[in-house]
């Protein structure tokens, strides 16, 4: 419908790659669950650009590993296409301990984009505010309320 045409100009007119949700899935790592619906993904992106452009975010294992253990919350988005998963899966084992929600889009790309990064990123965690409460608030409804792998 014609919504449906507007939300996908507007996607590609913020420079969204040619890659589409489903193409994107063929490249999922094994551990990556639970995975953002390609709604909640384009909610998530949509709530890191707004973190970005308010310093709110924390961007990279590294960083984000040093901010868990500072006792800093928020919602983790981690890539589901990061390889070798070695760089990273120790990061939802460390979610669950201190009770972060966690999900996995499919495109590392694609999360530095909304980041503002010219780089591929594979985690980076969104901090509240309350520029974008809202957004915030509903993504960490819907991450929260996904199912955790076994």
């Amino acid at each position: 419908g014609v919504a449906m045409a507007r939300v996908e100009a507007a996607a590609d007119a913020e420079g969204t790659p040619e890659r589409s949700y489903r193409e994107q899935l063929d490249y999922l790592n094994p551990i990556a669950q639970p995975l953002a619906s390609r709604k909640l993904t384009r909610k998530l992106y949509k709530c890191i650009r707004k973190a970005a452009k308010h310093k709110q975010i924390r961007r990279g294992v590294k960083e984000v590993q040093k901010f868990i253990n500072k006792g800093e919350k928020g919602i983790m988005v981690l890539a589901g296409d990061t390889q070798p998963i070695d760089v990273y899966c120790h990061i939802p084992i460390m979610c669950e301990d201190r009770s972060i929600p966690y999900a996995y889009v499919p495109s590392k790309s694609d999360l530095g984009a909304a980041a503002g990064s010219k780089r591929p990123t594979c985690v980076i965690m969104v901090k509240p505010h309350e520029e974008y409460q809202e957004t915030y608030d509903e993504c960490l409804e819907e991450v929260a309320a996904l199912p955790l792998p076994l």
